[in-house]
């Protein structure tokens, strides 16, 4: 890039900051509420059977909406959106942390996802219009690199602020960075025109929401097998809500989803890419956060410092991924990426055991966080040169609506998965110490059921996992290999698809109206 490309990017520094940080609420969010979990749980004594629920009500909410609030974007004005959105944010959160009990925080946790819906649905679209795309690949690497700081600081942060204040100022962490990216985006961000108001499809909004929420639960219902009504009829539904809604969207004149776009290869990868890494995430934090307080008996706190480590360095390796991806093409950043999400997987797959130096632990999740925002950058880049005049909101949103849907499912196909491999192993290890099944399942089921039925809390506790004879420590630890192993096989398959389907040149962006490069 030369001296005047690197004025020009950092001329666009307050636009760029702006949506970044209102993009990075949308992660930052649920995060550190997740990994805060037992602290609320325990404060407004929740149901273990609604821990996952609630943990989870925001993220399905968004991945339901999203697609929506990219058609309503284009309709009634991106800025007007996102700004919507971001005082919607902040005030659900100022309410959460008034919380008097789990119900009122469950609806505040739906209603805030609305408002995530919106920031998250118009953020990227709002920064296609507002950049030359020429220099798009540079500001989105530079647009990653400065969610990649935040998301590396604000979970020790959110640890640190529950640790010394409590739980209710956890949910003030949200709304200091809405402010803030209310702030440049009021200032410094321009409506792009809206060239026309197209109708929503609501009814397809509603099968999307349909589809991801009881394939979600009917996966989670699979645990105890796939047999039983809970865990097939919700799955049935799924599949049934699914093929209603591609019939609907290739009849109707303005679909939620234009299913035309599937057409194109790098796109189809593309958004596959943004289910892949968001699902590998979600799933390795869940992983993370299981393993790391149960096995390894860390601390909410020292958990949530394993993303600080590194943090520059990424963020320095995803505008470095900006520049490569404006010099050649996202193929080879995208496929690298993965690659590096899948490195870091297979990493936790080989060495995790119960007494695994904890410096392999951070390496391993600072490969997979650094995949993920390298792959980030490329798949945003990939799907923004999709995007026509006027539909900038409706196509940006389709990256939103896969990574959301894979975050939502990662923790409860991950689980699925553990248990099962954690079965298998337990079981073995009854057989080679003459201990019946019906013993051994006795021993664990305890420890089964609390994580089954709260995705994302403290999980299985320590001391069911040392009693009965059974060496469970290293069972857990086994399943959670094989866990990883059969995951990493998913960014694999997607680097191989990548080098295979997306061409080495670049494609030709469509034409904006003029005008609106440079707002």
């Amino acid at each position: 890039m030369s001296p005047a490309d690197s004025r020009s990017t950092l001329a666009m520094l307050p636009v760029i900051s702006g949506l970044s940080l209102a993009f990075t609420i949308t992660a930052v969010d649920p995060l550190v509420l997740s990994l805060n979990m037992p602290q609320i749980t325990r404060a407004l004594q929740v149901p273990p059977e609604a821990v996952g629920f609630l943990g989870g009500a925001a993220t399905l909410v968004v991945a339901a909406a999203v697609l929506a609030v990219g058609s309503l974007g284009d309709a009634f004005g991106l800025k007007r959106t996102l700004m919507l959105g971001l005082v919607g944010d902040i005030a659900v959160n100022l309410m959460s942390a008034l919380s008097p009990g789990y119900i009122f925080l469950l609806v505040m946790r739906l209603l805030d996802g609305l408002a995530l819906a919106a920031v998250l649905g118009v953020s990227l679209a709002l920064l296609k219009l507002s950049v030359p795309a020429e220099k798009r690949p540079a500001a989105i690497g530079l647009f990653m690199a400065i969610e990649m700081l935040l998301c590396g600081v604000t979970p020790a942060a959110g640890g640190w602020v529950v640790d010394n204040w409590g739980w209710r100022w956890l949910f003030l962490l949200a709304p200091l960075l809405a402010l803030i990216a209310l702030g440049l985006t009021a200032r410094y961000v321009v409506e792009p025109p809206v060239l026309d108001r197209p109708r929503v499809d609501f009814l397809g909004v509603s099968l999307v929401g349909v589809t991801l929420l009881t394939l979600v639960h009917g996966i989670a219902e699979a645990e105890t097998g796939i047999t039983q009504l809970q865990a097939w009829l919700p799955l049935v539904v799924s599949a049934v809500a699914g093929v209603l809604f591609v019939l609907r969207e290739r009849r109707t004149p303005q679909p939620v989803l234009d299913l035309s776009l599937f057409r194109s290869g790098p796109f189809t990868v593309a958004a596959l890419a943004s289910l892949t890494l968001n699902f590998i995430v979600a799933g390795f934090s869940f992983a993370l956060g299981q393993f790391g307080a149960v096995i390894m008996s860390l601390p909410q706190s020292t958990i949530g410092l394993l993303y600080l480590p590194g943090t520059l360095a990424i963020a320095g390796a995803v505008i470095l991924a900006g520049r490569l991806i404006g010099k050649y093409t996202p193929r080879p950043v995208l496929i690298t990426g993965l690659l590096l999400m899948a490195a870091g997987v297979l990493l936790m797959a080989a060495t995790a055991k119960p007494t695994m130096a904890l410096w392999i632990v951070v390496l391993a999740t600072w490969l997979t966080n650094l995949g993920s925002l390298v792959t980030s950058a490329a798949v945003a880049e990939t799907i923004l040169s999709h995007a026509p005049p006027g539909k900038s909101g409706a196509v940006a949103s389709v990256q939103p609506a896969f990574g959301m849907s894979g975050y939502a499912l990662g923790p409860a196909v991950f689980l699925l998965l553990f248990n099962l491999f954690f079965q298998q192993q337990w079981l073995n290890d009854a057989d080679e110490r003459g201990i019946s099944a019906t013993e051994a399942d006795q021993a664990v089921d305890a420890t089964r059921s609390a994580m089954a039925r709260s995705p994302g809390s403290a999980g299985y506790d320590p001391n069911l996992l040392r009693q009965s004879g059974l060496d469970l420590d290293l069972d857990f630890t086994d399943g959670l290999r094989l866990t990883m192993l059969i995951v990493s096989l998913l960014p694999l398959a997607l680097a191989v698809a990548a080098y295979l389907i997306i061409p080495r040149r670049a494609r030709a962006a469509p034409q904006q109206p003029s005008g609106t490069a440079g707002s």
